[in-house]
């Protein structure tokens, strides 16, 4: 008896898949925003999405919404270039060199393990309450996800590729260009991502310390006043810009590994 022919594949286009994963956030803040006005959840506790984004359009209308994002995001970009290059070539240095890693490894792993919070008293005295202590709290959050992933795709490309290199005449340079670098970069943009999300949080830490700016500051001031409403869409503002960056590394991801099966997205 011949077996029965196999069910042709479903395909499914990136638009689909986008649109796919905004059903359960979708769906989160219509359940939300029903409970909050059926009266289960209390606005004191828990304001709904709608009081929300009411709230978010008046200081976006005021400019106090623009003038704090605009703090915050400096910050997370200033520290998160100085972090990630500082992280991509410890990285490098660690992954080729055994010397290197025997120098440093042990020495970053130590640091890595430090809590922020424990860090705080001495950023103060460091850089006192100035933007140089929040960004150098920003910059050795991301520095150690870089790190580690950078070090763990280099040591990771196959090494009968780096024979076939070899083999075929490729220099030093041209293995490291052509073979290493590009073996190790799906290991590199996930300590990207991972460095994204990390660098917010280490900025909600660090916009703890004295302030009048940042979004981490609005938080804190809302509090101060019980004003719940605010204290939601500064989380809610967190949240929306982590989903945009790792939306920018996803696209990084498309575009610098097209040649990686893994990452052809156009279909499912």
């Amino acid at each position: 008896m011949a077996p029965p022919p196999n069910k042709p594949r479903v395909k499914i286009s990136a638009t689909q898949l986008q649109i796919i994963s905004w059903i359960a956030p979708v769906a989160l803040l219509l359940i939300w925003e029903l409970l909050s006005r059926v009266g289960y959840i209390r606005a004191q506790i828990l304001p709904a999405p709608s009081v929300v984004a009411l709230t978010g359009w008046k200081l976006l209308q005021d400019g106090t919404l623009l003038t704090h994002l605009g703090y915050s995001l400096a910050r997370a970009c200033v520290g998160f270039v100085i972090g990630g290059t500082i992280g991509f070539v410890l990285g490098v240095a660690v992954g080729f060199s055994r010397l290197a890693e025997a120098i440093l490894d042990r020495s970053v792993q130590m640091i890595r393990a430090i809590p922020f919070l424990a860090l705080l008293p001495l950023v103060i005295i460091w850089f006192g309450v100035d933007e140089a202590g929040k960004v150098f709290l920003v910059a050795l959050a991301v520095l150690f996800p870089i790190y580690i992933n950078t070090v763990l795709g280099i040591r990771q490309v196959d090494p009968k590729l780096l024979e076939l290199g070899r083999v075929t005449g490729l220099g030093h340079r041209d293995l490291i260009r052509r073979i290493i670098l590009p073996g190790a970069m799906p290991s590199i943009l996930t300590g990207v991502r991972y460095a994204l999300a990390v660098s917010w949080l280490a900025l909600v830490i660090a916009e703890t310390l004295a302030t009048t700016k940042g979004i981490g500051f609005l938080a804190m001031d809302a509090r101060e006043f019980l004003q719940t409403n605010v204290i939601v869409l500064t989380i809610l503002i967190y949240a929306a810009i982590g989903v945009l960056a790792d939306s920018i590394a996803r696209w990084l991801e498309q575009r610098l590994l097209t040649w990686h099966p893994n990452y052809d997205k156009g279909e499912g």
